[in-house]
């Protein structure tokens, strides 16, 4: 096996973006003089170059010096980078980050705190529900529903030893929910309806 077969092959996709990176000044083949440039570079050059005529009296008795600064900024801000990022996008990333409320934002909204207030409840207690006997409720499971027939399958055999019956409560108590006391109105009115 070669050498070149055990290491495994490394693919590379450039995309278009950075192969071509934004410039101005750049058409096919054909390019201006000393170009093409940056967004950054144009922003210096008109930017500089506006202060540098507004300023002529501050600094013309110091010669082409200012001029030569102007020409080797621009030509410096030709791949500036601010953490990764072109320096236009830095700067409209802080002054977007600047602009943020300081809670963040919740769908488009700033997100602020609630002012607090107090949680107000209350509760009741209920005695619980008598218990169904045993004997109510297996008459109750043995005869059909109304318009259903008989259930034919296997009949089940009953156990040889007895089942002890469950005692009754010693106090009678009502039905604690909703749902309990519908049943016991319909049980009292003589079933469901």
């Amino acid at each position: 096996m070669s050498a070149t077969a055990a290491t495994g092959r490394v693919g590379r996709f450039y995309t278009a973006a950075r192969r071509h990176p934004w410039v101005l000044g750049k058409v096919a083949d054909w390019k201006i003089p000393l170009g093409p440039y940056t967004p950054a570079q144009i922003a210096v050059a008109v930017g500089g170059g506006f202060l540098l005529v507004k300023s002529i009296g501050w600094w013309s008795w110091m010669g082409p010096v200012p001029i030569v600064a102007w020409v080797l900024t621009v030509w410096a801000v030709r791949r500036p980078k601010v953490k990764g990022r072109a320096p236009l996008q830095a700067a409209l990333g802080w002054v977007l980050l600047a602009w943020q409320p300081q809670g963040g934002r919740m769908g488009g909204r700033a997100a602020r705190d609630r002012m607090s207030r107090p949680l107000l409840g209350g509760f009741t207690l209920e005695e619980a529900a008598p218990a169904v006997p045993a004997a109510a409720a297996a008459a109750r499971a043995d005869q059909p529903a109304p318009g259903r027939s008989a259930h034919r399958g296997p009949v089940a055999r009953p156990s040889a030893r007895p089942r002890p019956e469950p005692q009754a409560p010693s106090q009678t108590v009502g039905p604690v929910s909703g749902v309990q006391q519908l049943l016991a109105r319909a049980q009292q009115a003589g079933g469901a309806r």
